[in-house]
């Protein structure tokens, strides 16, 4: 499927999204592997980051369009043929997360090879974190998978400790903005406003996991 714009003398401009692409949410995008095909559709994202999933070097095509376009790759080698170890998945989803929800990397997208598996599992933690109910994460992620669903991704999901992760991210902070919201995204403000009843704010906590003063809210 691709998109027809229209381009210079030469003709239209043809845009092919990359396989099993789709918005996560505003500023987060999912995909399989994108090609040279797709390197024009993802231009149109204006793209900061890139979220890859596999432990294989990123090709040196893909490489040139990340660094032509001043796009960062944070990479998270997670197998995709054998099972990997429950601890280094459970690493490399909570690093992958911390990169997810900073908003000063959106727009961010999130790739494996093919946006089924390891893309579901990373997204999937995602929604426990937005407080999503458990059976509506599994349809988004069977929905992507299809016929490739993986019981084990389920009860990887399902298990994943979204209280430890919330431990972590000391500079975090989760405020509910209105029941039935449309926009469920991320707000990044230089100053926090609010702070939850539960949550005990001082001023070293407010170092981002970059170490600088900065604070975000997750829309729910």
């Amino acid at each position: 499927m691709g998109f027809i714009v229209e381009g210079d003398e030469s003709g239209d401009v043809v845009l092919e999204p990359p396989p099993n692409f789709s918005m996560v949410e505003e500023g987060i995008f999912r995909s399989g592997f994108p090609r040279p095909c797709n390197f024009a559709f993802l231009q149109t994202l204006n793209l900061r980051s890139i979220i890859y999933l596999c432990p294989e070097p990123y090709p040196e095509e893909n490489l040139e369009f990340l660094r032509s376009h001043n796009i960062r790759l944070f990479q998270f080698g997670i197998e995709g043929k054998t099972e990997p170890s429950l601890a280094s998945l459970k690493d490399a989803i909570r690093g992958a997360l911390k990169i997810l929800i900073d908003v000063r990397n959106h727009p961010v997208l999130i790739h494996c090879k093919r946006g089924k598996h390891r893309t579901g599992c990373l997204v999937g933690c995602l929604r426990k974190l937005q407080n999503w109910c458990l059976s509506s994460v599994f349809e988004e992620y069977q929905h992507f998978a299809g016929m490739k669903s993986r019981s084990a991704d389920l009860r990887f999901i399902e298990t994943f400790d979204i209280v430890c992760l919330r431990q972590c991210l000391h500079s975090i902070i989760y405020q509910y903005q209105g029941y039935g919201s449309k926009k469920r995204r991320l707000l990044y403000g230089e100053e926090c406003t609010e702070t939850p009843n539960n949550f005990d704010m001082n001023e070293e906590s407010a170092h981002n996991i970059n170490g600088r003063n900065s604070q975000f809210s997750l829309m729910v």
